[in-house]
């Protein structure tokens, strides 16, 4: 049963994402059966997607679908904070880390469905300074690659392709020194990643554990070094839920956390986006969005 706050919708694609363009048509298929008008648009130059966006919202619909992946979603959500409407969510992007935080299916069809059955759940966002995030921000060897992957590689060969590239930036890829805090009783870790997270998942796997989008804070997780093998480690033992997973790790929680790092001037990817740099104070918007999740 459709909510009853539902009676329009907006739905906007990034067809640049890896795969919108390809689904983007499927996508309008499945909205047309849904019991309220959906006005789509597919958006094939990314600079344009936050007008497209604007010009949307204008008409007032009660629901905004995005449809790409986590940095889409991520450079877009500003813009609903502090509007009375309701996101939904179609995972067209390579690792869809919020949508599995969220709990939905990764498929059009469900992810439709979803909208049409499923309810409203007030969430958190992250924020670095005064940017609204929705899943993870990182340090380390995840900018490294968000920098400089091809955009070919994502669309054509998705997951695969970007671990294959992961591979080749693993050997240019050094460690560095987190600061967490302040003055005398900051916190020094020496680290090969870290991440910044409101949701469990980053690149697409499960590898922090206490993350959540409702829980009201930040979690900032760092993956001990000097040594790049932790790293693999890590993300191994993540994938295969082995205990190994807590070895190399230590985190921190809370509503707000300054960050700095050794040497300074880090770059830190924004769920896949590489949008700022070291030192940095990480926030918890609790509850400023809803977005539609499986009843």
């Amino acid at each position: 049963m459709t909510h009853p706050r539902i009676a329009s919708a907006a739905m906007i694609v990034n067809a640049k994402s890896r795969r919108g363009q390809k689904l983007f048509a499927q996508a309008c298929t499945f909205v047309g059966d849904l019991p309220f008008p959906v006005d789509a648009h597919a958006v094939d130059d990314p600079s344009e997607l936050e007008a497209t966006v604007r010009r949307a919202l204008a008409k007032k619909p009660d629901l905004v679908i995005l449809g790409g992946g986590d940095g889409t979603i991520s450079g877009l959500v500003d813009l609903l904070v502090g509007k009375d409407v309701i996101l939904g969510v179609l995972p067209l992007g390579t690792a869809n880390s919020f949508s599995r935080s969220l709990g939905l299916p990764l498929d059009i069809a469900g992810a439709v469905r979803v909208l049409a059955d499923g309810e409203p759940r007030r969430i958190d966002l992250g924020m670095i300074d005064g940017d609204y995030y929705a899943n993870c921000a990182a340090m380390g060897i995840s900018p490294q690659i968000a920098e400089s992957v091809p955009h070919v590689l994502k669309k054509v060969a998705g997951r695969v392709g970007y671990l294959g590239w992961a591979v080749l930036q693993y050997f240019r890829f050094h460690s560095f020194t987190l600061i967490v805090g302040e003055g005398k009783d900051a916190a020094r870790i020496k680290a090969v990643e870290v991440r910044i997270s409101n949701g469990p998942f980053h690149g697409g796997t499960e590898v922090v554990e206490g993350a959540e989008v409702d829980s009201g804070e930040i979690v900032v997780q760092a993956v001990k070094g000097p040594f790049k093998r932790n790293l693999v480690k890590n993300w191994a033992a993540s994938f295969f839920r082995h205990d190994a997973r807590h070895e190399h790790t230590v985190a921190f929680s809370g509503k707000s956390m300054r960050l700095d790092t050794v040497p300074s001037g880090m770059p830190i990817s924004i769920d896949g986006e590489v949008l700022a740099h070291t030192p940095v104070t990480a926030h918890i918007a609790a509850g400023v969005i809803e977005v539609m999740v499986p009843r």
